[in-house]
This record gives C-alpha cells, sequence and structure tokens, in this order.
C-alpha cells in the first residue's frame, strides 16, 4: 500500500494515477479538500480510502498495520506569495518532520517533494547548499526540511528521498490560480483574449526572455517511481529538464498548438523585484550518478501534451 500526501492536488494527483496504473497496489490520498475543486483530480481514481490531513498523523499507526510500505509526502502549501512565515514552517516543516520520523522508525520508505526554490536567486543549480539561498518563506521552509533530511545522511535506518521540483506544469493543476503554471495561464489568455501576456524584460533579460526549467508533471511522476524501484538510493536530487527555455518558447508552443494567438509584453511587476527568480535550471548531474537515466519533455513536446489532454 501507498500513501501520498497532497494526492488530491496537482502533482500528487497524477502520482496517485500512475501508482495505481502500473502497481496495481492501493494507494491511500490524504489531503485537506478545503478547497474542494481539487476533488475533480482524483474523482475518477480508485483509491482505497482518503483521510483528512488534520487526521493523518493520529492515524498512521492503524495504516502502518495495513501494510504501508511508500509514502509520497506531496502535500504542502506551495504559495510561494504566502508570508505568514509560521502558518509556513508549521505546514511545511513540522508535518514533514513528524512523518518523517514516523516513516524512518518503521522502515518506510519516504519520497518528498522539494522546491527548486531553495535555490532563489542563485545561477548555479547543484544540491550544494552554497548555492542555496531562497528568495521567499516558502523556498525557505523547503530548504530547512532538506537540511533536517540531510542531517539523517548518510544511511537512514529506511529510503529517505528529496525532490527539487522545477516548474512543473500538466494536467491537474486548474485549481491553483495564480500558483498554476505559466503554460496554464497562457493557455487561458489566449482562449479568452486571442493573446498571452509575458513580462517585458528584467534581471539583465529581454522581453519574455526570462528563462526557466519547464518539466512536464508525467515526467516528474516518472522519477517519483524510478526511486520507488531503487529503494537503496537516497539524497536530495533536482528533477527539471536540465535545460532552461524562455517564457517565450512555453508561449510559442501554446499558440503553435492552437494555430493562432500573438504575444503582448507587459511591465514587470514592481513587487515581484528582488523576489523572483528569472533563470533556473536544473543541474542533473547528481540525479545521473545514481543511474537515474530517465529522459525529459522539452517546453514544446510537454505543451503538446499537456494541450491534447485538456482538449479530450
Amino acid at each position: 500500500m501507498f500513501i501520498v500526501t497532497g494526492g488530491a492536488g496537482f502533482i500528487g494527483s497524477n502520482l496517485v494515477r500512475r501508482l495505481i496504473d502500473e502497481t496495481g497496489d492501493d494507494v491511500v490520498v490524504v489531503d485537506d479538500l478545503t478547497d474542494g475543486r481539487k476533488f475533480d483530480n482524483i474523482a475518477d481514481l480508485p483509491i482505497a480510502d482518503y483521510v483528512d490531513k488534520e487526521e493523518f498523523l493520529g492515524n498512521l499507526d492503524s495504516l502502518v498495520s495495513s501494510g504501508v510500505h511508500s509514502v509520497f509526502h506531496q502535500g504542502a502549501c506551495s504559495t510561494t506569495t504566502e508570508w505568514d512565515g509560521r502558518y509556513m514552517m508549521q505546514n511545511n516543516f513540522e508535518y514533514s518532520k513528524k512523518l518523517l520520523h514516523h516513516c524512518v522508525a518503521r522502515g518506510i520508505a519516504f519520497i518528498y517533494a522539494s522546491s527548486a526554490a531553495v535555490y532563489g536567486s542563485s545561477t548555479k543549480f547543484t544540491e550544494d547548499p552554497v548555492n542555496e539561498a531562497p528568495l521567499n518563506v516558502y523556498g525557505y521552509s523547503k530548504l530547512q526540511f532538506d537540511r533536517y533530511v540531510r542531517r539523517l545522511a548518510p544511511e537512514p535506518q529506511a529510503q529517505v528521498v528529496g525532490l527539487r521540483y522545477f516548474n512543473v506544469y500538466g494536467p491537474g493543476e486548474q485549481h491553483k490560480g495564480p500558483m498554476a503554471s505559466v503554460a496554464f495561464h497562457f493557455n487561458r489568455q489566449l482562449l479568452a483574449d486571442g493573446e498571452i501576456r509575458l513580462f517585458e524584460g528584467s534581471d539583465g533579460f529581454a522581453d519574455g526572455e526570462q528563462r526557466r526549467d519547464f518539466v512536464y508533471v508525467d515526467d516528474v511522476c516518472a522519477v517519483n517511481l524510478w526511486f520507488l524501484k531503487h529503494s537503496d538510493v537516497s539524497g536530495v536530487f533536482n528533477v527539471g529538464t536540465g535545460r532552461s527555455q524562455t517564457f517565450n518558447d512555453v508561449a510559442k508552443a501554446v499558440i503553435d498548438w492552437h494555430g493562432h494567438g500573438r504575444v503582448r509584453y507587459v511591465p514587470f511587476p514592481e513587487q515581484l523585484a528582488g523576489a523572483y527568480q528569472s533563470f533556473t535550471e536544473a543541474d542533473l548531474s547528481l540525479l545521473r550518478k545514481v543511474g537515474c537515466d530517465l529522459g525529459f519533455r522539452d517546453a514544446r513536446t510537454g505543451v503538446r501534451a499537456y494541450l491534447d489532454r485538456l482538449a479530450t
């Protein structure tokens, strides 16, 4: 049996689907459905059970006795504009610590979602503390948990893997509002207005030429499943394509799929100055070193797969 926290969310629901399809094992979803719109992500999935996030930790012992062997901890507050640091640390750090210790003490594999937000404005993206300088409290909460996990190294009693997701996009993110991917927002804008709005130049980048490592959610799920199959591997790893692409590239992919549309550049928001990652690019050296040789779709291929799914 698997447990997926945040299992009704974006990445979590895609992971639940892959686990059910590829393993045939039972999957328990843990989430907070205060935002009831998320139910749509799991409505068609034959999950074994649903447990509310607030009740989950108290039910761990009974769940473990049911044969849980792996926990995929995807649940978190991922709102990068949230500045309530106490809430963020309780939700992303303290909750994660309790779950981590429970799993390690019982020999349960623990694979969790970290974030490229730990790197902030760094221009180097290797899993090295010298490159870690978050720009917001969300990034700090993720970094602090990575640091906590590293204190368990080099030989935890069970597999412990942190995956630093870069800019993930794909089906199941419609409930995220402003935090949804640029691919999602570009598609919505084009459908509504016939145009896609990109930021003007910033941080030395020309209009729309800010660069991110955009990674398709199916590829992210594939990495999670790779670690499930390689239970002897622990550590903190980047998960991206390893190739940065521009926002213009993503906009062009959306326009090409629809066969029409235009781009308009809008002023860079003042409130984002100094708190915006204009460049990210996952260094996959460590991931490759442990033997993960999975491929990753470029933005054009991933956006096409995404919009094909939305159209069905």
